[in-house]
């Protein structure tokens, strides 16, 4: 078996990989993620959800951290930093991707644990995000420790009009930053 030398990263700049990223976001949403679109997923609007994407790490209001190798994006998370004056402790984590022919090799833990000591090393001390409720996702965040909160129902719908709950996580992070193993990743 080939060995993939597999760098996690953080991006400042995502343009030379826009057209990967609608591509993932794309496939995810295909393969029934809930990530804040309807299957089938449709080019313009992730298109224009990149663009905001962009612009938004170009005014430093977020972090976007990806798993290459080589060119090739094979997954891919944001770090969105609360703007409140009293909530500069915390940060959303928001779109944790993994290209669907990468899935189930452990990048997403790698890539979440790569995002933590991130975070760690901003003086960041909470983590939270939101995920469909009853997804394969809740499983995941609970193996890295993450707490459920709580669930808000009819909080989405899908193509269809049906309504479905969705699950809020947080983890708060150790004060001192862990050794870093990360940025380069090998398996």
């Amino acid at each position: 078996m080939k060995t993939l030398h597999l760098q996690a990263t953080e991006l400042a700049c995502i343009t030379p990989v826009f057209t990967q990223l609608v591509e993932i976001l794309g496939a995810c949403i295909n393969e029934g993620a809930s990530l804040g679109f309807h299957k089938p997923a449709q080019a313009d609007l992730l298109q224009q959800y990149w663009h905001d994407i962009s612009d938004e790490l170009r005014l430093k209001q977020r972090h976007f951290y990806a798993i290459f190798t080589g060119d090739t994006v094979l997954a891919c998370v944001q770090l969105v930093p609360c703007d409140k004056q009293n909530g500069t402790h915390r940060a959303e984590i928001e779109k944790l991707l993994v290209r669907p022919s990468a899935q189930r090799q452990g990048l997403a833990r790698k890539l979440v644990q790569f995002l933590e000591q991130q975070a760690v090393a901003k003086k960041l001390r909470l983590l939270i995000l939101d995920t469909h409720t009853g997804d394969k996702s809740e499983l995941f965040y609970q193996a890295l420790n993450y707490q459920k909160s709580g669930q808000i129902p009819n909080f989405v719908t899908d193509a269809s009009g049906q309504f479905n709950a969705t699950s809020y996580y947080y983890k708060v992070l150790p004060e001192e930053p862990a050794i870093a193993t990360c940025p380069q990743l090998n398996r």
